[in-house]
């Protein structure tokens, strides 16, 4: 039997009220109060950054080629390789990262959508200042894993500097 079969509302539903029933009043109320339901809903997808700024769809020239690379005659026969240009900046993207087409058409218009915003804010684009502070990051350990390497190199040196001497 099912443990939604006493309930007269969907098993979906059943569960919900299963886990709520070991919660202290106060955790159920923060659970069930609707704002904060679609607050933690609207702040899933949501990165701490601001949004790219959209493409005009009118703006856009899309064409589909077909594909090269690996894959053999499923590749090179169909036309799912999307390039994508924005006629006021003169931007082209290919994208054939996938076998889908319009899985190819997101990802085309996402990385137009950086590339256009690095074309027009250069330095103060918000993927600019990303790849910045990645590299930045990269830097910082890779100069960590030099300095370590450097302190085996001389406590290496030191311990065998004093097996030799005893």
């Amino acid at each position: 039997m099912s443990p939604s079969a006493g309930f007269p509302w969907p098993a979906a539903l059943a569960r919900i009220c299963a886990a709520l029933r070991g919660l202290r009043p106060r955790d159920k109320q923060a659970l069930l109060a609707p704002a904060a339901a679609v607050s933690a809903v609207q702040a899933a997808g949501r990165k701490d950054r601001p949004a790219l700024p959209p493409l005009d769809e009118m703006d856009l020239e899309e064409q589909f080629v077909k594909g090269h690379g690996p894959g053999g005659q499923a590749t090179n026969k169909t036309s799912n390789c999307v390039v994508l240009k924005h006629v006021p900046s003169g931007i082209v993207v290919k994208c054939h990262q996938t076998r889908s087409v319009d899985q190819n058409r997101k990802l085309a218009r996402k990385i137009l959508q950086e590339k256009v915003d690095i074309f027009y804010n250069g330095e103060n684009s918000l993927v600019y200042k990303e790849k910045q502070e990645a590299e930045r990051k990269k830097q910082e350990r890779k100069k960590r894993a030099k300095e370590t390497l450097e302190k085996k190199k001389l406590l290496k040196e030191l311990w065998e500097s004093s097996k030799n001497v005893h």
